[in-house]
C-alpha cells in the first residue's frame, strides 16, 4: 500500500502564500507598535546584562553557570540570545558591540 499524495493545485497555493504574507505585515505592524517596558528598555535583561559581564571578565559557560547557580545550557542560550540579539558571531564582536552600545564600562577589562 502506497501512502496518498496530497495535490494542490497552484492557485489555492498562491492564495494560502497570499494570506500568510497579509498575515505576518500586520503581525509586523502590531510588534512595531509596542513599546519595551522597564527592565528591558536598553534592549538587554539583567540577567543578559549580568551574563554578559562575566563573559567579559573571560569566565566559561561552566564558571557563570556555577557563579550564578544555574544550569550550563542555560549560560548557552543566554549568551546565543546575546549574541542574536546584537547581531554578531562570535565572544569577541559580541564584546565589542557591547563597548559600543554602551552595555559594557570603557574599562571593562581591568574590574
Amino acid at each position: 500500500m502506497t501512502p496518498r499524495k496530497k495535490v494542490r493545485s497552484k492557485k489555492i497555493a498562491k492564495v494560502v502564500n497570499v494570506k500568510k504574507s497579509a498575515k505576518a505585515a500586520r503581525t509586523t505592524k502590531t510588534a512595531k507598535v509596542t513599546k519595551p517596558t522597564g527592565k528591558r528598555s536598553d534592549g538587554l535583561t539583567p540577567r543578559q546584562k549580568e551574563i554578559l559581564k562575566l563573559v567579559s571578565q573571560g569566565n566559561t559557560n561552566r564558571d557563570i553557570a556555577r557563579r550564578l547557580a544555574i544550569s550550563v545550557r542555560t549560560v548557552e542560550v543566554h549568551r546565543f540570545n546575546l549574541m542574536r540579539r546584537l547581531k554578531v558571531r562570535n565572544v569577541a564582536q559580541l564584546l565589542r558591540q557591547a563597548l559600543q552600545q554602551g552595555f559594557l564600562p570603557k574599562n571593562f577589562a581591568f574590574k
